[in-house]
């Protein structure tokens, strides 16, 4: 097929005949495409779907990374081990088009792949690489590693998604009315747009910005003068840098710079868009930050023969169709770990990204309570952990493999690895209780819990992101009580929510679990019925029509 003058191949609906182009450095489209590392790339991946689904008239815009974010192999002693093997993709088209970006003052160039919406019926993706021969070694680089840790090969990439997508949208002839900014790692676009259309209130009325990041330090920075020397603007003198964006000082600060240059703005959760509000407050000329709560694809991630047992209110059905997907996860497990479990046994899982705040190892803390948790005969628990850390982060690594060697203490605690959206869909079938215990208020949204109540996992977690919007305790799943957290210092917030763990657990949840199963149903009903609708990404694609490309 020709991609000049490309249109969506497929028929849009009016309601959503505004052309957007959406930049994300990571997709999780599914399984096969390993371009992700962790909730950024499963958000916009059920994004492209659901646009998918409602005929939108947008394209994806991303990296076609080479060894994917890293492979999770396991060391003799069952730790933690990085690969890094090439991938291979039969299933993208070449475009054909090729072109040239600046990168430190030096030629790359550009290769565009494309996931044809019909292959996994997701928006149409085009993605980037420098990996070819006509470019040197060190640029073909640039595309080897999601969030590679060297410095100047990230702001490579950065350049590389925002002038990259920029020019190749110009290549199409796509002329999108709205450039749509995942996270702040594209904001380059900005810089190429302003140097084609001539000023700042020209990209103004095109550009939006999604913010995922609640606290300022986490928000990606580099030194202005690197970013200068790599061409990072486009030519646009540094002078001119500093006057249209604000910037003060060494430090170029992507989100400012993003929030600066764009028309509307974003938080991914209700709280997240206040605590966003008042995080850059102290900031003028920021785009107004409006609240679209993150949201998963149902039809993607949803067990829809648990959703048939339950419109049917056939609860043996039900019951033994999640009978059936805990012994068929728990192939899995054993496979890996040599644990058999029971899919009578109440199975607790935590799995996501491992990262400090998230606090993988919080129920382990109390190593009293929980060595009896472990051993309770009368209310039997299964633990299952999974989550990459990432590859340099050696903290959380360190965090990964002491839970691997106290695993080998007990034969019902098990850490799995190769946490892509295969293993996380199973888990979720696996799970009777979802674990999420992060610091609050850090963690901006926290999607898995959606997903995992999709597949009748029951939500137990701290009140922090989207959790604040859907949970009803006792109701449709169990919440750590609120308290003003900010009165407390972080060793006083640790052990306040580890007691609360540990009480709602052994208090409510296991008693109900064994001796209530009737209630322990309508709960998992409650939540897969309050999720469904909710936060289903159908809900999240039209919003961000209604209230970011409309508004």
């Amino acid at each position: 097929m020709s991609f000049k003058n490309y249109k969506v191949p497929y028929a849009v609906d009016e309601k959503y005949s505004k052309k957007a182009a959406y930049f994300s450095m990571e997709f999780a489209v599914h399984q096969p495409l390993k371009i992700y590392s962790g909730g950024l790339g499963f958000l916009a991946g059920s994004h492209l779907r659901s646009a998918y689904e409602l005929r939108q008239n947008m394209i994806g815009i991303g990296i076609l990374w080479k060894y994917g974010y890293y492979d999770q192999a396991r060391n003799q002693d069952q730790t933690l081990q990085v690969q890094w093997n090439e991938k291979i993709y039969s299933f993208l088209e070449d475009t054909n088009i090729k072109f040239q970006i600046t990168i430190h003052d030096h030629p790359i160039w550009v290769k565009a792949w494309y996931l044809n919406p019909e292959t996994f019926k997701s928006a149409p993706l085009f993605l980037l690489s420098t990996d070819l021969p006509e470019n040197d070694y060190v640029s073909q680089t640039i595309t080897h590693r999601l969030y590679d840790a060297n410095v100047a090969t990230k702001v490579a990439q950065f350049i590389l998604l925002g002038v990259g997508g920029a020019k190749l949208i110009d290549e199409l002839l796509f002329q999108p009315d709205v450039y749509h900014l995942n996270e702040a790692h594209g904001v380059s676009a900005a810089f190429y747009l302003y140097k084609k259309l001539g000023s700042k209130e020209e990209v103004k009325k095109r550009l939006v910005f999604t913010t995922h990041t609640p606290e300022e330090a986490g928000n990606e920075k580099h030194d202005i003068h690197l970013c200068e020397k790599m061409s990072y603007f486009c030519g646009v003198p540094l002078e001119e840098v500093r006057k249209v964006t604000g910037m003060e000082g060494d430090q170029f600060n992507h989100s400012l710079a993003a929030l600066r240059f764009a028309r509307l703005s974003n938080g991914v959760s209700q709280l997240h868009g206040e605590v966003s509000r008042q995080m850059w407050s102290k900031y003028d000329n920021v785009a107004p930050i409006k609240a679209i709560t993150n949201a998963q694809n149902w039809r993607y991630w949803a067990d829809k023969q648990m959703y048939f047992a339950m419109d049917e209110s056939n609860d043996e059905r039900f019951d033994d169709r999640k009978n059936y997907l805990k012994r068929r996860s728990f192939e899995i497990v054993a496979d890996q770990t040599g644990k058999l479990f029971d899919p009578n046994i109440l199975t607790i899982v935590w799995a996501r990204r491992f990262a400090g705040y998230k606090r993988a190892d919080m129920i382990t803390r109390d190593q009293k309570r929980f060595n009896a948790l472990m051993n309770n005969k009368k209310y039997p628990v299964q633990l299952i952990w999974a989550g990459k850390p990432y590859p340099v982060d050696y903290p959380a690594i360190s965090e990964f493999n002491s839970l691997v060697h106290l695993s080998k203490q007990y034969k019902n605690m098990a850490v799995c690895i190769g946490y892509e959206l295969g293993l996380s869909k199973r888990l979720k079938q696996a799970a009777d209780i979802w674990l999420n215990n992060p610091r609050v208020p850090r963690e901006a949204s926290g999607t898995s819990g959606m997903t995992a109540a999709m597949n009748g996992a029951v939500n137990f977690s701290t009140f922090d992101g989207w959790i604040c919007e859907f949970i009803d305790h006792g109701n449709n799943g169990f919440v750590v009580p609120p308290v003003d957290y900010s009165k407390m210092n972080v060793q006083e917030q640790d052990q306040y929510d580890l007691d609360q763990l540990y009480d709602i657990l052994e208090n409510q949840i296991l008693p109900m679990y064994y001796e209530r199963p009737d209630v322990w149903r309508q709960i998992m009903k409650n939540g897969m019925r309050d999720v469904r609708f909710r936060f289903d990404a159908g809900r999240m694609a039209n919003e961000y029509y209604e209230k970011l490309y409309n508004g």
